[in-house]
């Protein structure tokens, strides 16, 4: 049965999500394919279920405490808590690194999200976060993918500098996902993200990034590109007019031309 349910296409509403379905994402056998079911699966057992996968007791008092809150905070945010109560519970076992294998692993997208979350929580140095959330990044399901970026969005906004030199080889990486996660990472608004002020006002500083992706062949890249111009449109549209022209004279490209339409939508708008 789960086998059949892994083609299906989402459904358009919650209350469309047939139950089968909703039965497997909630025991961790499924990804979803949609936020709907992302939003509809009933977080509480899938993270009881999560948890004695990897190898930790569903009934602790640190789950159990978590899971009874949940409901006192937006979507996204619920995650985070389940994923710091996970995270909590490893901290004095000897075998952490094989639970977090397994959460990683984990056939749920959700606590594959959960495992990106981690990154959060730890001590590790920037440059040593980046490169353990380079295989959530490249992750198949496009929510971790998302997850990822969002996981360390707060520390690069802290520390841009150093954030878009180590950022830099990754927009030249093979694989459109590392690519499109470095230019997600640092869209100067973003969505469901706190905004990074600095590249707000000064939206330049990170044209080193942007410069390799001007006609790149992912249409998954160049949607992430256009958009991370159109969000500096709405505070220095000026600068990114410049660069759209600079773009289409440079790179006469379909694929720039494509970045350059999306990416001056906000433009029009405000042109007397």
């Amino acid at each position: 049965m789960v086998v059949q349910l892994l083609s299906r296409k989402g459904a358009a509403r919650i209350a469309l999500i047939p139950p089968e379905v909703l039965e497997a994402l909630s025991e961790g056998l499924l990804p979803t394919v949609n936020l709907n079911e992302f939003l509809a699966l009933d977080l509480p057992r899938l993270a009881r279920r999560v948890t004695a996968d990897i190898g930790l007791t569903p009934e602790a008092e640190r789950l159990t405490d978590t899971l009874a809150m949940l409901a006192a905070f937006k979507p996204v945010k619920r995650h985070e808590h389940v994923a710091r109560a996970l995270y909590d519970m490893t901290a004095v076992r000897p075998d952490r690194d094989v639970i977090a294998h397994r959460l990683a692993t984990h056939a749920s997208d959700v606590a594959r999200c959960w495992a990106a979350q981690w990154v959060l929580f730890s001590d590790l140095a920037l440059a040593d976060k980046l490169q353990s959330l380079r295989r959530f990044a490249a992750d198949p399901h496009f929510g971790v993918r998302e997850m990822a970026w969002m996981a360390v969005r707060a520390e690069v906004a802290v520390s841009l500098n150093e954030a878009l030199e180590l950022l830099a080889p990754w927009v030249l990486d093979a694989d459109e996902n590392i690519r499109r996660f470095a230019s997600e990472l640092t869209r100067p608004r973003g969505v469901w993200c706190a905004q990074i002020e600095a590249l707000k006002a000064e939206p330049w500083q990170a044209l080193p990034l942007l410069e390799p992706l001007r006609a790149d062949a992912s249409r998954y890249v160049q949607n992430s590109v256009a958009n991370w111009l159109n969000d500096a449109s709405k505070t220095q549209p000026a600068w990114v007019e410049a660069v759209c022209q600079r773009w289409l004279h440079e790179s006469p490209a379909p694929q720039t031309a494509y970045i350059v339409k999306r990416a001056r939508r906000s433009l029009a708008l405000i042109r007397p």
